[in-house]
């Protein structure tokens, strides 16, 4: 076990609703008894992407003692969640509406809502 970032959940805030599922592309949340969990922490890579999705805010990043982070077993979970049909849910810049097929995504927190907001329009989110 080493001290690393990992997705701490919120279980007060949480709702069950699971926007963070699919975004986690390593398969390390799950939907259990109407929450969301962390079932696999050596799949979380705690990059956070989940986090963005969240309408409640239940989700953040801590550093605390876990697992180290197992690519090949977060490749083979990707692999059977894909044969399984299990794949991820295109999303769209909230602003001119490109899809993270075209251009990188960004997870943002505006207005008190969840968004993502692509490269080209970020600078006009900060900036005005």
């Amino acid at each position: 076990m080493v001290k690393r970032q990992i997705v701490k959940i919120d279980e007060e805030l949480c709702t069950g609703c699971g926007e963070c599922v699919l975004p986690c592309a390593e398969g390390a949340i799950q939907i259990i008894d109407g929450k969301a969990r962390v079932v696999r922490e050596e799949l979380c890579d705690g990059a956070g992407f989940c986090i963005g999705v969240c309408p409640e805010g239940a989700l953040s990043i801590e550093v605390r003692e876990a697992p180290d982070f197992d690519e090949s077993a977060a490749r083979e979970a990707t692999r059977r969640r894909n044969e399984e049909g299990e794949t991820f849910i295109r999303q769209g810049c909230y602003i001119c509406s490109r899809e993270e097929t075209e251009t990188p995504l960004l997870p943002v927190r505006h207005k008190g809502e969840s968004k993502w907001v692509c490269t080209r329009c970020l600078p006009h989110l900060i900036h005005g």
